[in-house]
C-alpha cells in the first residue's frame, strides 16, 4: 500500500493542472483521499462575492476522486473518470481554502463507484457533494 500512496503524491505534485491549481494531498488512505484547494484570487468566479468558481471545486472533486481509486487495494495505477455528479449546496465562503474527501464504496473489475465531499473548514456545511464513476484498469482480484 505505501508503494500505491507514494505513486498517487508524486502524480498529484507532477501534474501540471494540480500545480496550476496549488491543489494539496492531505490525507490518503486505502480507498479513499482528502485534498485542499488554497483560496486564490485567480480562481474567483464571482469578483463581486469573491466566491470561488464552480469549475475549481469541480476539479478538486475529480482529482480527489481519483487519488482515492488509484490507493484502492483493487486498483491498477491508472484510472480515467467516467461519470461525475456535483451538487453545489452553497457558495464557497469567500478567502478559505476548500478540502475535498472521496472514497470508493464499491469497485468492480473495471469501474470504481465514490462519493465524495467538499467544504470551506466546516464539515457539516458542505459546499458541495459528488457520487461519481472511475474507469478501474490493471485491477486484481
Amino acid at each position: 500500500m505505501d508503494q500505491k500512496i507514494e505513486l498517487v503524491r508524486s502524480f498529484i505534485t507532477q501534474l501540471p493542472y494540480s500545480a496550476a491549481l496549488s491543489l494539496k494531498l492531505e490525507e490518503i488512505g486505502p480507498g479513499w483521499a482528502v485534498m485542499r484547494l488554497p483560496w486564490s484570487d485567480e480562481l474567483v468566479g464571482d469578483t463581486e462575492t469573491g466566491v470561488i468558481h464552480g469549475g475549481a471545486v469541480s476539479s478538486l472533486i475529480d482529482t480527489v476522486c481519483g487519488a482515492a481509486v488509484m490507493t484502492h487495494p483493487k486498483a491498477g495505477e491508472s484510472s480515467a473518470t467516467l461519470d461525475l455528479r456535483i451538487d453545489y449546496m452553497r457558495p464557497a465562503t469567500p478567502g478559505r481554502d476548500l478540502y475535498a474527501r472521496a472514497e470508493c464504496h464499491q469497485m468492480t473489475r473495471t469501474v470504481a463507484f465514490l462519493r465524495a465531499q467538499a467544504h470551506d473548514g466546516d464539515a457539516n456545511r458542505l459546499v458541495a457533494q459528488a457520487s461519481a464513476a472511475f474507469t478501474v484498469q490493471g485491477a486484481s482480484k
